[in-house]
């Protein structure tokens, strides 16, 4: 089997190509051999034609070129054998989070399964004769990190590519019936929530409090014991009483006086917490090494977490001080809403299950088919109209055929309209004047189709988040929120990609009928 190696010169990498030893594998008739409920059947179907995918395009040729540059420089150090095992270990990071992703199992239990199926092991390519050799969770998180997510979106805009391409080497291996269609993109923006609970000011000490016991409780369970006037474990019932008190106040008939009392026990116990905990870092940070088993890693991770809470709990108690004493408003850009995700942002969406959602803005195009032609995860807020402009450079650096662009009202604006007509585009935003609307309804043609087809990007977001990304998306900070997500987005264009050559295939068999 060709693998391809990297070498830099002057900053240029050329790839070269050099063979190694195939592992021996069962047949492949054993796979097909297996006979399973249709639901089994189906997502067989699905990976043998995601593995199509790749074996027809140089996808995971790329991916391991990307992660290769990535880690140059480690990778220009190594020697040949350690270069194999890198790519090696760079194509099982691709199908092994591609596949937990479609079968939408957390770490622990795809690891578990992974370990008891013949199609897993076969997809991941480590159904050795000799034995198979199946991962654990932590490495199974471990790959959900490997790469960054500029290299999975630089794989994604190349799949978009070859699909957009007029001499499409992928759509003639897969079978497809007809090329995808990329002359229209409908977009859509909505709010990709973040796994916190909602920041209620008096529940954000709770959550410091259990932090630091948790890391005081495995400091002294090694050795290094500090004076304390109770258990750690006791200080985590005082909290959560005073925080169901607190709960209980507003049935109470007075209320505000009941809650100002309660947030001051709160405040003088979170002052003793806090101690205890300076105090315990201090002897962890000075006797840790010598007194204790914990390694200088083990060590620094107890450390950071710590300080996480020990660095914002005097805003956080400053903070519910000016709600719950004072009665003063904060403003939103000043708030913490969670201790442990500094960049979540407050989206008032105005929905009927949700006036207002914690997350980041995500914005998407989608294709007529449901392919993700391009997506964009906001650390910031901003207007919907500011992100035509973007997405536009994207499609024009990447080279995609698009005719139109269609919207809601939320993207139209003049400067946008004006836009779209330097780039030869159709303006396909709807107008948030309803006489314009109306004008256009009637003159243009297949303005009303193009209308009515966009309304469908509310369930295709709908999709990705509740299948691929989940919601809320359990990874923590923007930053593992923004990989997530990209490996949710390729994950599912191959998904449809499998999934458009399935119904052709049935399409063809009933007319066939």
């Amino acid at each position: 089997m060709a693998i391809f190696c990297l070498s830099q010169r002057n900053t240029n990498y050329r790839m070269h190509i050099f063979n190694f030893q195939t592992e021996f594998r069962p047949a492949f008739n054993a796979i097909l051999n297996i006979k399973g409920s249709k639901d089994f059947r189906d997502q067989r179907d699905l990976f043998f034609k995601i593995d199509d995918i790749f074996n027809h395009s140089n996808l995971e040729h790329r991916f391991i070129e990307l992660c290769a540059l990535a880690n140059a420089d480690y990778y220009e150090k190594s020697s040949d054998t350690a270069k194999e095992r890198f790519q090696n270990h760079c194509r099982l990071v691709l199908r092994g989070n591609i596949a937990r992703i479609i079968t939408r199992t957390s770490h622990r239990a795809f690891a578990t399964r992974l370990a008891d199926s013949h199609l897993l092991q076969w997809f991941l390519l480590i159904d050795r004769i000799d034995g198979v050799k199946a991962y654990a969770k932590s490495t199974s998180d471990r790959f959900a990190h490997f790469a960054p997510d500029e290299a999975i979106d630089q794989i994604n805009t190349e799949l978009m590519q070859q699909l957009a391409s007029d001499s499409n080497p992928l759509t003639e291996n897969l079978q497809l019936k007809q090329t995808i269609d990329f002359n229209n993109a409908y977009i859509d923006a909505f709010c990709l929530k973040a796994n916190i609970h909602y920041p209620v000011d008096w529940v954000l000490l709770r959550d410091a409090t259990r932090t630091l016991m948790k890391a005081i409780n495995l400091i002294r369970n090694n050795g290094l014991l500090n004076r304390m006037s109770q258990s750690p474990l006791d200080f985590l019932s005082e909290i959560n009483s005073l925080c169901m008190q607190m709960g209980n106040a507003r049935r109470t008939k007075n209320a505000a006086k009941l809650r100002k009392k309660t947030y001051r026990l709160m405040k003088h116990l979170m002052n003793k917490i806090s101690n205890h905990a300076q105090k315990h870092r201090d002897l962890l940070i000075s006797r840790g090494l010598t007194e204790t088993d914990l390694t200088q890693n083990q060590i620094n991770q107890i450390l950071k977490r710590i300080n996480n809470i020990l660095d914002q709990l005097p805003a956080a108690i400053k903070q519910a001080h000016e709600r719950i004493i004072g009665g003063r408003k904060i403003k939103t850009s000043d708030k913490i809403l969670s201790l442990y995700d500094s960049k979540v942002e407050v989206l008032s969406r105005g929905k009927s299950n949700a006036e207002v959602e914690f997350g980041n803005k995500l914005f998407i195009a989608e294709l007529g088919n449901g392919l993700i032609i391009h997506h964009n995860l906001l650390e910031h807020q901003v207007s919907d109209t500011k992100l035509i402009k973007p997405t536009l450079a994207h499609i024009t650096q990447a080279k995609l055929p698009l005719k139109a662009l269609w919207s809601d009202r939320g993207f139209h604006s003049k400067s946008n309209t004006e836009l779209l007509e330097q780039h030869n585009l159709t303006d396909g935003l709807c107008p948030k004047d309803p006489h314009q609307l109306k004008v256009k309804l009637t003159t243009e043609p297949g303005y009303k189709e193009g209308l009515k087809r966009r309304a469908g990007t509310e369930a295709r977001v709908s999709i990705l988040s509740r299948l691929f990304i989940g919601n809320p998306c359990k990874s923590k900070t923007f930053e593992n929120r923004k990989t997530a997500l990209s490996w949710a987005v390729f994950a599912h264009n191959l998904w449809v990609i499998a999934r458009l050559e399935q119904t052709q295939a049935q399409a063809e068999e009933a007319e066939a009928a």
